[in-house]
């Protein structure tokens, strides 16, 4: 058994917009760690993100903690309970924020890109849709474990890649919600940090590791390191960040 030994977590309208869709969540008690990055517009973005952080909450709380739970859209045996109860709680969501919009013209419907983690014992399971991204920092060394799904995959292009983060999937935006699936077994001194585009975006991976790895910083301030680095460069969206600490 791993626990979770310290965490920071930051949502910020940005330097340039009066509205945040964007949001972060850390439940400690139930072990469940989420962000968001919304989109629609005000009073659209953040009321899209408000349903589908709720739906998932309440649902994956009523089923991740029953082992004979049938789950009613998706089941595999690759992942664990809570993985399987995580991924049944984001379909859920997507269909309740699918609903919400279908009576709505198309300029008022709103929706959201996001990464969910479940956590048991010393396994993390990632479930990521849209232009979120997520990393894996162990003694100095940062990989990826979930990317975004954006234009910035298929763009072909890193200059002014910023420019390319318009998500490709993502809550509420197609019939099927497409997800990323992965699983992660921590160990004691593992960072785990999870990033909006409005960070990600500007910054060179190699930077990232680099404000990760600088243990003179608290948590608080390493989040704090990149926004401000990202909106040096001209960030003019919302930003969010979790760093979890094992």
């Amino acid at each position: 058994m791993i626990e979770l030994k310290r965490y920071s977590a930051k949502t910020d309208q940005g330097p340039f917009l009066n509205v945040n869709e964007d949001d972060v969540d850390v439940d400690i008690i139930n072990k469940l760690y989420l962000l968001f990055d919304g989109f629609g517009g005000a009073g659209i973005g953040d009321e899209s993100v408000k349903i589908v952080r709720d739906n998932i909450k309440s649902f994956y709380l009523k089923f991740g903690s029953d082992p004979d739970s049938t789950f009613p859209f998706y089941y595999s045996p690759k992942y664990l309970l809570e993985g399987n109860a995580l991924v049944n709680a984001i379909n859920y969501s997507h269909d309740i924020l699918k609903k919400h919009n279908k009576s709505k013209e198309m300029s008022d419907r709103g929706g959201a890109s996001g990464i969910c983690i479940s956590q048991a014992e010393n396994i993390l399971t990632f479930v990521a849709t849209g232009n979120c991204i997520s990393y894996l920092f162990r003694m100095g060394e940062m990989t990826t474990v979930t990317s975004p799904d954006s234009l910035r995959n298929v763009s072909g292009d890193n200059f002014l890649s910023y420019l390319h983060s318009c998500p490709l999937s993502g809550f509420g935006l197609f019939d099927n919600v497409h997800l990323k699936v992965s699983e992660v077994k921590v160990r004691p001194g593992d960072l785990i940090l999870l990033m909006s585009d409005g960070v990600y975006s500007r910054l060179a991976k190699e930077e990232v590791r680099f404000t990760l790895g600088k243990s003179d910083l608290d948590l608080e301030e390493r989040i704090d390191t990149l926004f401000d680095l990202a909106n040096d460069r001209g960030n003019k969206d919302n930003q969010s960040a979790i760093i979890l600490e094992f």
